[in-house]
């Protein structure tokens, strides 16, 4: 079993505590996983999240891989600091276009600046939609204030 990587307390309902009225709760995004090294969230495919063809919009794609990332970069840095995203990229694999898409990002590099997380989100039927890569800044608390 993977050394866990978090370094900030961290819960299911707290994680999806923190995405009420953001873009996540919006697209129906939950996060349903929190492993010692990775953490997973599912969007559903449906009339939020779908384009004009009936297929997951690639935006929402992305929308889901930030939001994976984000809260792995966040909960692995210290405590009192902050990630913020610098690079994203997506490559659409396959199309979905209903049931759930669910992603589990994993990091590549975590650095004392920088991470790099990879998202890999799949099908109901675990086939490959979508490969993801998200480098994040990683803010240390400024002197004097409190983050």
């Amino acid at each position: 079993m993977p050394t866990p990587i978090w370094k900030k307390q961290a819960s299911l309902a707290a994680l999806n505590g923190a995405n009420q009225q953001t873009a996540a709760q919006h697209l129906g995004i939950e996060i349903i996983e929190l492993g010692d090294d990775f953490v997973r969230g599912r969007v559903p495919v449906d009339h939020r999240t779908k384009q004009p063809f009936g297929l997951l919009h690639g935006g929402v794609s992305v929308v889901l891989a930030e939001s994976l990332g984000s809260i792995g970069a966040y909960y692995a840095s210290p405590e009192g600091h902050h990630a913020v995203g610098l690079d994203i990229n997506a490559n659409h694999l396959r199309s979905a276009t209903s049931g759930w898409v669910t992603g589990t990002a994993r990091p590549v590099h975590i650095g004392r600046t920088t991470h790099v997380w990879q998202i890999e989100m799949v099908n109901e039927a675990g086939e490959l939609t979508c490969v993801s890569r998200l480098t994040m800044a990683i803010l240390a608390p400024r002197q004097g204030t409190t983050p």
